[in-house]
């Protein structure tokens, strides 16, 4: 279900942060953010809610950077660029969606992007 489109100028929300986890509680398979220490459900549900949206918030950030990419590298002006085609090879996408992404990343340069995570599929 996709989220409501949001203005361009409205400010981003900042999530919880995302903090790295060491070494030795990543090679544990059931460890998660030490979500699964938690015995307090309220406490659990709020940790794993702010979890939700910092994820969210990063993959729609992740994405607009994705777009602006593609844009770049599909440039006309650049001796180097790469069409659709090359660019969906790369990023493991499929023509079409490199192109939506391509005209994403334009507006997004231009500053007329909506935001919301990306060219609708």
């Amino acid at each position: 279900m996709a989220e409501p489109e949001r203005p361009r100028t409205e400010q981003r929300l900042r999530p919880a942060p995302l903090l790295f986890e060491p070494a030795e509680a990543v090679a544990d398979p059931e460890h998660f953010f030490d979500l699964e220490s938690m015995e307090d459900p309220r406490e659990l549900l709020a940790r794993a809610t702010e979890l939700t949206h910092a994820f969210r918030a990063a993959t729609d950030r992740s994405v607009e950077f994705q777009a602006i990419a593609a844009a770049q590298l599909a440039d006309p002006r650049r001796f180097d660029r790469l069409t659709p085609a090359a660019i969906a090879e790369r990023a493991q996408w499929t023509e079409d969606y490199a192109k939506k992404m391509v005209e994403f990343g334009r507006d997004l340069l231009r500053g007329t992007g909506g935001g919301g995570g990306g060219p609708q599929a």
